[in-house]
C-alpha cells in the first residue's frame, strides 16, 4: 500500500462537474494499493498517518499530528502511485491491485480511517479533478513495504 500525503490547505475533488468532497486544514492522501496488502497493513497505515507530525507547532517544528491540529482528510483513490516507469516510456501498472479487490480495501481504508479523523473520499475509479492547496508545500510518501512488518 502506497499513501501520498500532501499537506493542505484546502481541497476538494470534482467529480462530473460537481464538487463531491472537500476540506480544509488537513491532508489529501493519494491511495494505492498492491497484491498482498489487506486489513492489518491499513490499520497499520492509518496509525501512521493521523499520528505523524507533520504540523507546525508554536515553534514553527513539525511536531504536531493531524489529530492535534483538528484537520480532516480528503482521499483519493490513485493507483498510478504503482506504475512502473523503468523501461519504454509508457508506465507499466502491473504492479497495482486489480480493481475489484483495490476498491474493497479503498472503502475499508475509508471506513476505518473516518472513525479517527473526518474523511471525505473521491469515488473509486471515476474520473475525478482534484485541487489541492499544498501547505508548506509538504508532501511525504508513505509505503507500507517500508513501515509495516508483515510476518
Amino acid at each position: 500500500m502506497r499513501v501520498l500525503i500532501q499537506r493542505s490547505k484546502e481541497s476538494k475533488v470534482t467529480i462530473n462537474g460537481l464538487a463531491h468532497g472537500k476540506i480544509d486544514k488537513g491532508y489529501v492522501l493519494l491511495v494505492g494499493f498492491t497484491d498482498g496488502d489487506n486489513e492489518t497493513i491499513i490499520d497499520k497505515m492509518i496509525d501512521k498517518i493521523v499520528n505523524l507530525r507533520i504540523f507546525e507547532d508554536e515553534n514553527e517544528k513539525m511536531n504536531l499530528s493531524i489529530l492535534d491540529v483538528g484537520g480532516s482528510i480528503l482521499s483519493i483513490s490513485q493507483f498510478t502511485l504503482y506504475a512502473n516507469c523503468k523501461e519504454g516510456r509508457r508506465p507499466s501498472f502491473t504492479e497495482a491491485m486489480k480493481p475489484d479487490e483495490a476498491s474493497r480495501l479503498y472503502d475499508l481504508f475509508n471506513k476505518k480511517l473516518s472513525e479517527k479523523i473526518h474523511t471525505e473520499t473521491g469515488i473509486f475509479g471515476s474520473d475525478m479533478k482534484v485541487e489541492i492547496y499544498n501547505d508548506g508545500p509538504v508532501t511525504i510518501m508513505l509505503d507500507s513495504s517500508e513501515i509495516v512488518k508483515v510476518k
